[in-house]
């Protein structure tokens, strides 16, 4: 795929951003901010916690799309995926204004094509390796810059770390194979699994993608892959019977050499580990079995870099650097994001929007804090990808004391399909669940029945299966079935974050924002 030549020097140049909210093009605009841009964009009107950030970084920002708010003395237009030239006013009037235009994809793979790059990518862990390859960045003093595609508390709340730009490390995505655009030398492989059904409709078409992306790796170049995670082992394998001009390097409980992880535990609130021959064990203070792979993922990179860098391996004092750093990691927005503890009850919101996803941290959660009950409130995204999985999705509560499900929440990209449906997802966990009493919430729900039912759950010490076609009309009733010491745990890619905030809100009587524009 064809990168478009963008401007190494960007001092002084306009640069007018459409769908500027979208976390990734606020971390872009926060890199274009530093290297000297002026900013302008566009979005709609919703808050999102990125506003904050583009008003720090003094973005005229519009709430609405018109061919007037692209101003006279642009430059260049970058544009989130989201939208399109033909349908967007503003990227239309650009196209008029023969003003030269980036979909974010492409503006990000220009960036890497100005430095040594590495792209983090994988169906799931890309956010969470990219933080903590930042924070390994910044320990050690690599001139570096990174991109995560969520903000993160050790990078200031930000989505960027800047530290120089001789290194740049950015989550690269699969969808529609937008990673294509991006130019690295080196590529951590988290996992490879089916996703995006929309555009990748077996696992061998997804597989393929990341094989093509592997095999973009220049002479030389660094292969940093999963050695737990079934579909990244088989990407690994094709490239290498492809490519002998590359390295290879395997991370995981699974792995052989130095990133083989060995004895491991889980204590009260830490999960506790070593790595090949490091000289002492690592404490992560996140939950998830899932979150130490990442992490040591990132240590592989980092070491990588280092060797680039420095010509030398990690000595005592970097692992040293590394330890303490890893243990001051608090995790990113939305990836078991703890929202608060309110009235002895613990509040969590993570963006874990596949089985996977929401298996593995179901478990994380459970084992980091064992003796207290999960409620875990999920509301699906897309239909491609919930018809497509429909039986790993509700195999993946099982996990769960209490479930509480909602309608899907549909993408731009696709119409709802008829036949199938939230309440679809939701009786064919009730028929797997039967350990579960299930309470449908109506928008004007029979008080008393529903109540009845709860009573029951609650004097039988059973759990419950709610379902409510919007988030917010289940927040009574989660309220009543929550209890101290429970955990009150939130996923999805959907927008039922809101209940989450909301029971936030009515436990401590204060208001919370946790709202979040991913494209």
């Amino acid at each position: 795929m064809e990168t478009i030549e963008f401007p190494e020097i960007l001092k002084g140049l306009h640069i007018h951003l459409v769908g500027a909210k979208g976390t990734g093009m606020t971390a872009l605009a926060e890199i274009l901010h530093k290297r000297g841009a002026l900013l302008t964009g566009s979005d709609v009107p919703d808050v999102f916690y990125t506003d904050s950030i583009l008003h720090a970084l003094n973005v005229q920002l519009f709430e609405s799309f018109e061919a007037l708010h692209v101003p006279a003395n642009t430059d260049i237009v970058v544009y989130s995926a989201a939208y399109s030239r033909e349908a967007n006013p503003e990227l239309r009037a650009a196209v008029q204004r023969n003003i030269p235009i980036f979909s974010y994809p492409q503006a990000l793979g220009a960036l890497s094509l100005h430095s040594r790059s590495a792209g983090i990518a994988g169906v799931h862990g890309k956010t969470t390796t990219a933080a903590l390859s930042g924070i390994l960045m910044e320990t050690l003093s690599m001139p570096a810059t990174v991109l995560a595609g969520s903000a993160i508390s050790n990078f200031g709340g930000r989505c960027t770390l800047i530290r120089g730009d001789t290194y740049f490390l950015a989550e690269t995505c699969e969808y529609r194979k937008h990673f294509l655009n991006f130019k690295p030398s080196w590529i951590v492989l988290t996992s490879v699994e089916s996703d995006h059904q929309d555009y990748f409709p077996t696992y061998e078409s997804i597989r393929d993608a990341f094989v093509e992306y592997a095999l973009t790796l220049p002479e030389g170049g660094v292969l940093i892959f999963c050695a737990d995670q079934k579909g990244a082992v088989e990407v690994a394998d094709i490239v290498l019977q492809k490519r002998n001009d590359i390295q290879f390097v395997e991370y995981g409980f699974l792995a052989k050499g130095k990133y083989k992880i060995r004895d491991f535990h889980t204590g009260a609130g830490t999960n506790i580990f070593s790595i090949g021959d490091a000289p002492s064990p690592i404490e992560l203070h996140v939950p998830g079995r899932h979150l130490v792979l990442d992490a040591v993922a990132a240590i592989a990179l980092a070491e990588s870099l280092f060797k680039a860098e420095a010509s030398r391996a990690f000595g005592v004092e970097e692992w040293k650097k590394i330890a303490d750093a890893l243990s001051s990691f608090r995790g990113s927005k939305r990836r078991s994001e703890i929202i608060g503890e309110f009235k002895d009850i613990l509040i969590l919101d993570d963006y874990g929007h596949h089985p996977t996803a929401i298996k593995t941290t179901i478990e994380g959660v459970k084992k980091f804090w064992p003796h207290r009950r999960l409620i875990v409130d999920f509301m699906s995204h897309t239909y491609s990808r919930t018809i497509a999985l429909q039986d790993d999705f509700v195999a993946s509560f099982d996990g769960a004391d209490a479930v509480v499900m909602h309608k899907i929440y549909s993408s731009a990209r696709e119409q709802p399909i008829p036949g199938f449906n939230g309440m679809t997802l939701f009786r064919k966990l009730c028929g797997r669940r039967p350990d579960l009493i299930p309470i449908e919430i109506e928008a004007s729900p029979a008080e008393d029945a529903v109540s009845d039912q709860i009573s029951i759950s609650l004097r039988q010490n059973k759990g419950v299966a709610i379902y409510s076609e919007e988030p917010m009309d289940a927040r009574d009733k989660v309220l009543e079935i929550l209890r101290p010491r429970d955990i009150f745990l939130t996923m999805g890619a959907g927008d039922n974050w809101k209940l989450g905030n909301a029971i936030a809100e009515k436990l401590s009587e204060r208001p919370y924002s946790n709202a979040i524009k991913k494209d």
